[in-house]
């Protein structure tokens, strides 16, 4: 077993959706791995209120016992893969939160994205990848992008298609690498 764990993060706590069957193919795409660990973590279990820290993340001083048992989970991993959805050309307004609840849990940590919505998701991820570099969270190149129109039956029943499986198994290569490299950063 590898001494890697990484964080699948299901970025949608919404009613209804789409994101948790996305997030479970990435898991189970991740089963057949040994470089790695994979662990889902769904943001309906870590229930943050809109960011109610007095002090910057960046202090790494956290009052709220939500926040300190969301550090505590986050800081367990090497690297993350954020599932997101995209919402008015961006992510979820959830995952964004649970991002900005810390900051040194993130340091010198890897990270890849998948993304679903009308185009992909596509968006969603840039505006990730910005937030990431902030936090001095490596994202790799690789990153999987599905549609609502091609991939997921009438709108909600997720069916990828097959050439995913191929992207899935580069992200997986990149993340882990980049994963194993900056371990040696923090140690």
């Amino acid at each position: 077993m590898s001494d890697l764990k990484i964080a699948v993060i299901l970025g949608s706590t919404r009613p209804g959706r789409n994101g948790k069957a996305v997030a479970d193919w990435v898991v189970d795409r991740s089963g057949a791995r040994t470089g790695a660990e994979y662990e889902l973590i769904d943001l309906a279990d870590y229930p943050l209120p809109h960011l109610d820290e007095a002090l910057p993340p960046a202090m790494g001083q956290y009052q709220g016992e939500h926040t300190k048992t969301w550090a505590a989970k986050i800081a367990e991993f090497d690297g993350y893969i954020f599932v997101t959805p995209e919402y008015n050309h961006s992510t979820s307004g959830v995952l964004k939160n649970a991002i900005d609840y810390l900051y040194g849990e993130w340091n010198n940590k890897a990270a890849a994205f998948v993304s679903y919505g009308s185009l992909g998701g596509a968006r969603a991820i840039e505006h990730l990848r910005a937030v990431a570099s902030e936090l001095q969270l490596a994202h790799v190149r690789q990153q999987l992008s599905f549609s609502l129109l091609t991939d997921f039956e009438n709108f909600s029943v997720f069916k990828p298609g097959a050439h995913h499986d191929t992207a899935a198994t580069t992200l997986f290569d990149q993340l882990e690498s980049w994963t194993r490299a900056l371990k040696t950063v923090r140690a």
